[in-house]
């Protein structure tokens, strides 16, 4: 079962990465790193890594692709000019990839069995390698740089709204 999910999160994650590099469009491109990324933080559940799954889900899914899909209509992928290119087939595809998908799906999580799942975390006795430990560290030795970090992101938002208004002025 475990190497079957392997597989499944696997090859998802390998199409999904390739989806990023062959798309034309940018926002189709940027909707697969997300695919991705989620294939892998299932990927890091597997591991028995939770706390990094949930970064990859919060962290890179979340935020850093909002900011990614922010720039991109910033850009402006959808006007007229662009939508009239629009395949109406691809809607249709993506129901029966998603039929496909869960017709797939449906026998694995009958299959699965909540018995065999690992129920306490693999840490050592002193606690290295827990949330807990993992948040004292960053939040009193690295706080610094923790805050650092979000400033510059900050700054980058602002600047790219800042790049994105200069362009739009007639």
């Amino acid at each position: 079962m475990e190497t079957a999910l392997f597989y499944l999160f696997g090859g998802i994650a390998f199409l999904a990465a390739i989806g990023v590099v062959v798309q034309r469009k940018v926002f189709y491109s940027a909707l697969s790193l997300i695919i991705c990324l989620c294939a892998v933080a299932v990927l890091y559940l597997m591991l028995d890594a939770p706390f990094i799954a949930a970064v990859q889900i919060v962290v890179y899914a979340g935020a850093i692709m909002v900011l990614f899909l922010f720039v991109i209509m910033l850009l402006d992928p959808f006007s007229a000019a662009i939508l009239k290119d629009k395949k109406k087939f691809l809607a249709y595809l993506a129901v029966l990839l998603g039929i496909i998908f869960l017709a797939l799906l449906f026998p694995l999580v009958k299959s699965y069995d909540a018995a065999q799942a690992p129920r306490s975390p693999r840490f050592s006795a002193d606690g290295i390698g827990s949330v807990e430990h993992l948040g004292r560290i960053l939040f009193d030795d690295y706080l610094l740089p923790f805050e650092v970090t979000s400033v510059l992101i900050l700054v980058a938002i602002i600047g790219v709204v800042i790049l994105a208004k200069k362009q739009r002025q007639p």
